[in-house]
């Protein structure tokens, strides 16, 4: 595998370029196994689809961001620094217990209903469509980004009224602290502040100036008196912007890459446009956005499928890894659009379970659906040698070069 540190594995270049093949040698030992993440922190990682069920649901992994700072200096080998976060970005709900994540959940719920998102149909279709047509014009396109980036990326903007013009720097501050303990700290700490700050701008904006928009709902939700704080504000906008994104961006690239890859796939999903749902689905588990879910940590000795973890071990599940185990989803290194791809872990599993699911699926199916119907997709690169983002949170190509060519009349 490459790098070792007191014999555990570093996930490095291998990993980022090929996770499944090592999930499926890790599943194979055992549930989970102890592993070190690239800037030195050892973790147990979760690679079977039943355990990986349990890690998400059961309140003995805890992910209450109060004791992170402990519980990874406490794992922390080989040299490297822990890596630290810019404070007033960690306390949303995804680094919550409960009851403060019920708190939370419940008020941002309250500003993101079902009819707010099933709304932004006509809208995610005309953005889709104007995307599509610049990229037309010019034939050969990275479609990450002429598509797959900018349509999340402009939905979410618009859902929380916040200005696109910022969107190339916005970009660059999340792809480092979606890397995480990837990349260069000083990178990490510098995109965390600069996010922060911009944050702590439109938060303020919102809480004097309040339109009909997600953000301004957001800032003044109200349960029972009850309001999100100032740094609960700008984590949260954090969280959704950044998650509101990036997930989306890889499932619609990794569609495209693996459906125009896939010949009969892609004919019977044109030949019956109501498979495109389970479609979407099918992709979500075979190449799944999110490849490991965000950090967890025991608060006290857990046994997990035989596997006795440690408390105040950190522990990573790995989304990808369950959704490619074969005792779950038969022959699951195959992409079948027509499989029962439900249960998959792509969006997670129990309390934190991703509540913006349903605005990606419908992202992913109008964006996906509405290139196949107008383009055929030929990739103008070899598939082998296109890079995948070197990190260990999220599965998603860094470019994705195409051919489009008119399909005639829509």
């Amino acid at each position: 595998m490459g790098e070792k540190i007191a014999g555990l594995d570093v996930l490095g270049e291998d990993y980022f370029a090929n996770p499944h093949a090592y999930h499926a040698r890790l599943r194979e030992e055992a549930a989970a196994s102890e592993i070190v993440l690239p800037r030195g922190t050892r973790a147990w990682l979760v690679t079977r689809y039943e355990e990986a069920r349990t890690a998400l649901a059961d309140a003995r992994f805890s992910k209450h961001f109060d004791r992170f700072p402990e519980v990874m200096a406490h794992n922390q080998i080989g040299g490297h620094e822990p890596t630290k976060f810019d404070e007033s970005l960690v306390q949303h709900m995804l680094n919550m217990d409960p009851p403060h994540h019920t708190r939370l959940r419940k008020l941002v719920t309250k500003a993101f209903t079902a009819r707010r998102v099933e709304q932004l149909r006509p809208r995610i279709q005309e953005i889709t469509d104007r995307l599509l047509d610049e990229a037309g014009e010019k034939g050969d396109v990275d479609l990450v980004d002429a598509l797959a980036f900018p349509l999340p990326i402009t939905v979410i903007c618009e859902m929380l009224d916040v200005p696109l013009d910022r969107r190339d720097e916005f970009r660059v501050w999340s792809n480092a602290l979606v890397g995480g303990g990837t990349g260069d700290p000083q990178a990490l700490q510098a995109a965390g502040a600069a996010m922060a700050g911009y944050l702590a701008e439109l938060v303020e904006h919102k809480r004097t100036s309040p339109g009909d928009d997600f953000f301004s709902a957001l800032v003044h939700a109200d349960e029972d008196g009850d309001r999100l704080d100032q740094l609960e504000l700008i984590a949260m906008a954090f969280l959704l912007l950044v998650a509101g994104h990036e997930t989306t961006v890889n499932l619609i690239a990794n569609g495209v890459f693996h459906l125009s890859r896939d010949t009969e796939q892609l004919e019977k999903l044109r030949a019956d446009r109501a498979l495109l749902p389970g479609a979407v689905e099918e992709v979500l588990r075979f190449e799944s956005p999110v490849n490991q879910a965000t950090f967890r940590y025991t608060n006290e000795d857990v046994e997990l499928g035989g596997v006795t973890i440690p408390k105040d071990s950190v522990v990573v599940v790995s989304l990808s890894g369950g959704n490619r185990d074969g005792s779950r989803f038969p022959d699951p290194d195959r992409l079948d659009i027509t499989r029962q791809a439900a249960g998959h872990l792509a969006f997670g599993h129990g309390i934190h379970y991703c509540l913006g699911a349903p605005l990606a699926r419908m992202e992913g199916e109008i964006a996906i659906g509405t290139l196949f119907d107008r383009f055929d997709v030929t990739l103008t690169a070899d598939p082998d040698t296109l890079p995948w983002r070197p990190v260990t949170l999220i599965r998603g190509l860094q470019t994705l070069p195409v051919s489009l060519t008119p399909r005639g009349a829509r």
